[in-house]
């Protein structure tokens, strides 16, 4: 039995009728067509954008989080480059101290870090509080040596500033107005 191309149908379910609307009231889309009744959302053209409430401040307006924040407690690290240390042509021993005497960092309070941007070409006895792995490699090859340093810097130690007074962390320890704690300072002191 030949075939033509008149024969070929599409699989069942794989194709459907689109929905024509406003073709009447017996259609069940007539007169507005499945859009409800008048407003924004009626009308063609632009429609309410991504986030909109209504004109209430919207989420991403009222959650700072949610479109970033500044970390007031970041720590500020000063970084060095091996080129740069090439430049300034310090050899032997690099400290912070040494840094900071040439300019090469703001001060003495910020950690240190040294990275592997450039090319050290002479032997140098880094001490910093911390070193990248390509830094290390560059400088260990020129038969220099790294040693990492401890942090003392404010920053290790940073906490949100809090209006509570440092006494306060003690009474919550000792249940300070709880049922079966402390209920007068003195208690908690004696």
């Amino acid at each position: 039995m030949p075939f033509s191309l008149s024969d070929l149908r599409p699989n069942e379910g794989s194709t459907k009728n689109r929905k024509r609307v406003g073709r009447g009231t017996g259609s069940g889309h007539g007169k507005t067509s499945g859009r409800g009744t008048k407003g924004q959302k009626s009308r063609s053209g632009p429609n309410v954008h991504r986030g909109f409430e209504g004109g209430q401040l919207p989420i991403m307006k009222r959650m700072p989080y949610k479109r970033g924040f500044t970390n007031i407690f970041r720590a500020e690290w000063e970084i060095v480059n091996l080129g740069r240390l090439t430049e300034m042509g310090i050899i032997g021993d690099v400290t912070p101290e040494i840094l900071f005497e040439r300019g090469m960092i703001r001060g003495l309070g910020f950690p240190v870090k040294v990275l592997g941007s450039g090319e050290a070409n002479a032997k140098v006895s880094v001490s910093a509080h911390a070193v990248s792995q390509s830094a290390r490699e560059a400088i260990e090859a020129q038969g220099g040596t790294v040693t990492i340093l401890d942090r003392t810097d404010r920053w290790v130690t940073a906490r949100p500033r809090s209006r509570r007074l440092a006494i306060n962390r003690e009474l919550k320890v000792a249940r300070f107005g709880k049922s079966g704690g402390p209920q007068t300072r003195e208690e908690v002191a004696g």
